[in-house]
């Protein structure tokens, strides 16, 4: 006698609010996508050195510890080291050493960084708010997840 097959469990229905988080993801991947495409293709930088560069031209002394840094951009101390010398590499930062403590290490945006920042800032407001209103057009539950991201503000 052969063992029955296990009979399948439906897996139950996503709540509201699970719905709602899987299309601001897949919103968030869209979005992403194309400002990753513009900010190459128009500025020939990704989206980390992007945001690294947004970081750095906010702080009051323009410059970040690595982990700091690391942290604000969402990567670990391997990956920032990669985006800190491409940065570097670019002359759009860089390292320097703590003198109060000769193992700590900042990353000082610029001149040149801090242009090329400002030039890509405007693509990524286009590109942002381009990408958006297509969202809101092509998908209604994409228009929906907006709705409420822009209610919590």
């Amino acid at each position: 006698m052969t063992p029955a097959a296990p009979t399948p469990v439906a897996a139950p229905p996503a709540s509201d609010l699970a719905a709602t988080w899987q299309h601001i993801l897949l919103l968030h991947t869209r979005v992403e996508n194309k400002l990753a495409a513009a900010l190459q293709r128009r500025h020939g930088i990704g989206l980390s050195e992007f945001r690294a560069l947004g970081h750095l031209a906010a702080s009051p002394t323009s410059e970040l510890r690595m982990q700091e840094l690391a942290d604000k951009v969402g990567l670990n101390q391997s990956s920032v080291t990669r985006l800190v010398a491409r940065l570097s590499t670019a002359d759009f930062a860089v390292r320097d050493l703590c003198p109060d403590d000769k193992r700590g290490v900042y990353t000082v945006i610029t001149e040149t960084g801090r242009t090329r920042y400002a030039e890509a800032s405007r693509t990524y407001e286009e590109t942002l708010s381009a990408a958006l209103e297509e969202a809101k057009q092509a998908d209604p539950q994409l228009a929906a997840a907006l709705t409420v991201l822009g209610a919590a503000r």
